[in-house]
């Protein structure tokens, strides 16, 4: 369980969150949403300890963030940022096996070598595992950091939006491929998103932010209304059903599903 009390951040005279608490249970996807700036990815910077607490508290199974050992913290989650610099003439294999370091300190065991044969898998990253980074796609490129991160073998997996540079195929595969990680090997995944409609199809519960706070808590259906996401993202969208599940269709000021 993660639990968030009463944190805040500022940068200078910016105030970037305000005042957020919030338990995240274990299991299952958990999606932050809202507009740019809203303060998504500092909260999940937070919680992962790329930055220091200002004020609040945070605790991952009970260990507070602020004193934990780093090598303790990096068996308990692991956090795939937006700006994750990485050396070009690393292989995806290579890349994807630096996950495991947090347990091998560097000497690969073959418990390792299976973890990272099964997330090049899962990724569909197998047929590209020879191959140097810097001839990749920036999609390919990101399915390696998450594969990456899944390596790592945590009880909790933070993404902050990972469906950058991914098409509509591939971005559709990862979410695949994250719900069955929650699923069968029982991760608790916290995922920034832009797109509101894989955070409706994929995700267990949504937390939106606007404004550095919290403004909406829930399961998807209970979010996807027209009502609820002009609060979060400050103009009318149009919500529709299709096949019992709820569609955010900004583009159309038509009728919205009850």
């Amino acid at each position: 369980m993660i639990r968030i009390e009463h944190v805040s951040l500022r940068y200078g005279a910016a105030k970037i969150l305000s005042d957020i608490s919030v338990t995240i249970p274990k299991g299952g996807i958990t999606a932050l949403i809202g507009p740019n700036g809203a303060g998504k990815s500092s909260l999940l910077s937070l919680i992962a300890r790329m930055q220091p607490l200002q004020t609040g508290w945070i605790s991952v199974d009970d260990l507070p963030i602020a004193s934990t050992p780093s090598r303790e913290l990096a068996r308990k989650l692991a956090i795939l940022r937006q700006d994750n610099q990485i050396g070009s003439r690393l292989t995806v294999k290579e890349l994807v096996g630096f996950g495991r370091f947090p347990h091998n300190r560097g000497h690969q065991t073959q418990l390792d070598g299976e973890i990272v044969e099964k997330a090049l898998k899962l990724l569909d990253l197998s047929d590209l595992s020879g191959r140097f980074l810097e001839t990749l796609s920036g999609g390919q490129r990101q399915r390696a950091l998450v594969a990456m991160a899944f390596c790592q073998d945590t009880d909790y997996l933070l993404l902050d939006e990972p469906l950058n540079n991914l098409d509509m195929y591939f971005a559709r595969e990862l979410m695949r491929s994250l719900r069955k990680i929650a699923e069968q090997d029982r991760k608790t995944i916290i995922i920034v998103l832009h797109d509101i409609n894989y955070a409706s199809g994929f995700a267990d519960r949504i937390i939106a932010m606007r404004n550095g706070e919290i403004i909406a808590d829930g399961p998807p259906e209970r979010l996807m209304t027209s009502d609820t996401l002009q609060s979060i993202y400050g103009f009318h969208i149009a919500v529709a059903e299709i096949d019992g599940q709820r569609i955010a269709m900004p583009f159309v000021a038509g009728k919205s599903a009850p």
